[in-house]
């Protein structure tokens, strides 16, 4: 039993930054290893960024790596994604997603997740 919950999506400039949130309604948030994925239309959804129980080891996508940042706050249940340098082709809805795993790994993978929040659109413009 898990909800995930994002915000923080926007309009925002080409060049520009923007961080989106996913809280989760669990009460052991550190036994979550945690990614972000996001979806454009006619597209299939794409691994962004993961990280393990405890924020420490991260894993991004090639095409985001130096401009996104995951981390993760396990006193507030949170999850964040800091975007910057962003580009038009960025725009996508955002989901968040959650791994109930017990060791220490990261995941890239749609279908090694559990639960998903509703997503948030991003919209970057030109």
């Amino acid at each position: 039993q898990a909800q995930l919950i994002e915000s923080g999506g926007g309009l925002v400039q080409a060049g520009g930054s923007l961080r989106v949130s996913c809280t989760a309604s669990v009460p052991t948030f550190s036994s979550y290893a945690m990614g972000w994925f996001r979806q454009a239309p006619g597209k299939k959804r794409e691994f962004v960024a993961a990280c393990n129980w405890s924020g420490e080891s991260t894993y991004y996508a090639d095409f985001v790596k130096g401009r996104f940042t995951i981390s993760r706050d396990n006193a507030k249940n949170t999850v964040y994604l800091q975007m910057n340098s962003l580009k038009p082709e960025d725009t996508a809805v955002y989901y968040c997603a959650a791994a109930y795993y017990g060791d220490s790994g990261i995941y890239t993978k749609v279908d090694e997740y559990d639960y998903w929040g509703q997503g948030t659109q991003v919209t970057v413009s030109s």
